[in-house]
């Protein structure tokens, strides 16, 4: 539909100041099953946060501009629809478009429901009804209840390992109205009865010091040092000693591997009993109780005794400022992995992800390079001369980076975190 020179000046005006959208889901890797008529809400919600310079000039585009989302767990799309328009509301989130955030709390899975994964679909429309897209989170685990026997670390599938994302949330007396969880605003811990935030949970060296934190690799247990980091800000809490809770008391003597969705309390590493806690939405310090007859415990209040579970993050990118057609924007292809191979004249690049199709050509930077689809998961591409990109770059001595893009035939741009880079000869 485009000719080639149009779109490549295109390309060039993009990369210059790219109008991107991104849609980015979190959810838990767990769910816990309902039983009979309960309804356990999948904690904590999956949300969706809508980001980039792109939407601005969508709405420019659409007056009136309203988000509106349909989030359900994949495969009981069809059974919602049955069920009337009540259960289309249990499993609807709203987008705010000035806040560019939705959560879905009214998400559960039956014990009818005999899955042992699913995804959730993400379906994001316009308030004048044009479609954005389907967008898929990862695969979720269901479990019947937390594992209350030691974790064993030859069966790692519930186990929590360095390095992974969690989410931390305290909820009293099992009432999820009471629900809140560990977030950051303003620069600041504080306990968000609305919103969540995903924390990186790194193992560290019981010997270091708050500037230096050597991280290190493996399943994390009890008693074991830890860092956690919010992955959207990247500030941190200062090293904690991570205790199983049984009973509001702090075992201090445990040392078995974490486990999903298992209460755990963070004492203040150097302190006297000090712990994580939160009061309303402040987030404090709170001096544990001894136990004159059990030296190998401390009693906790209710605000100092946190849920942990591990999270997952999917991130979709796209920029519509040259598409000639309004079509759905899914599937976004992914690109997790490049591989090079030959050289020389003819050098071939195989681009590894997920969600490709015929419709894609690979971009170097502003030029085309022509692409073979070779299944949903890998395109074949070769690597365009350096000499595409100006006559004077063939003699130059030093290595040129430019990115890589995904370009559907219609012109919707998919943008990536990789790049290729010529070195030169």
């Amino acid at each position: 539909p485009y000719q080639t020179n149009l779109l490549r000046d295109g390309v060039r005006r993009y990369l210059q100041l790219p109008a991107d959208q991104t849609v980015l889901i979190l959810h838990a890797k767990v769910a816990q099953k309902s039983y009979g008529n309960e309804k356990r809400f999948f904690c904590p919600p999956p949300c969706v946060y809508l980001s980039g310079p792109g939407w601005k000039l969508k709405q420019e585009q659409i007056k009136g501009l309203f988000e509106r989302a349909l989030l359900c767990p994949c495969g009981v799309v069809r059974r919602v629809r049955k069920a009337g328009k009540a259960g289309l509301e249990l499993l609807a989130a709203t987008l705010c478009p000035w806040q560019g955030f939705g959560c879905a709390k009214a998400l559960y899975i039956s014990d009818t429901d005999k899955r042992k994964h699913f995804r959730l679909v993400l379906k994001l429309f316009f308030s004048n009804g044009e479609e954005i897209g389907t967008f898929h989170s990862k695969l979720i685990k269901v479990i019947s209840k937390p594992s209350q026997k030691k974790q064993s670390l030859k069966n790692t599938d519930l186990c929590i390992s360095s390095g992974s994302k969690v989410s931390l949330f305290n909820r009293l007396r099992s009432q999820t109205v009471s629900t809140r969880y560990l977030s950051v605003e303003g620069g600041a811990f504080i306990a968000s009865a609305r919103q969540w935030a995903a924390f990186t949970l790194h193992l560290a060296d019981e010997h270091c010091t708050r500037s230096k934190f050597p991280l290190r690799e493996g399943y994390i247990r009890y008693g074991s040092v830890v860092q956690l980091i919010c992955t959207a800000t990247g500030i941190t809490l200062p090293p904690l000693i991570i205790r199983k809770v049984t009973k509001q008391y702090a075992m201090l003597d445990v040392d078995e591997p974490i486990s999903q969705l298992h209460k755990c309390a963070f004492q203040f590493q150097g302190s006297d009993r000090m712990y994580l806690c939160l009061s309303t939405e402040k987030v404090i310090q709170f001096q544990a109780s001894p136990c004159p007859k059990e030296a190998n415990r401390e009693l906790l209040n209710d605000g100092s005794c946190w849920t942990i579970i591990g999270t997952e993050t999917v991130e979709y990118t796209f920029s519509e400022s040259l598409a000639c057609i309004r079509e759905p924007v899914s599937p976004v292809p992914l690109i997790t992995a490049l591989q090079l191979t030959g050289g020389g004249d003819v050098a071939m690049l195989e681009v590894q992800g997920e969600y490709f199709h015929a419709h894609l050509k690979v971009w170097f930077g502003d030029v085309e390079a022509e692409t073979m689809y070779r299944s949903p998961k890998s395109l074949m591409c070769v690597v365009p001369d350096v000499s595409a990109f100006g006559s004077d770059w063939r003699w130059l001595r030093y290595p040129i980076t430019v990115p890589l893009l995904l370009i559907r035939d219609d012109g919707v741009i998919y943008s990536s975190s990789f790049t290729f880079t010529y070195t030169p000869e």
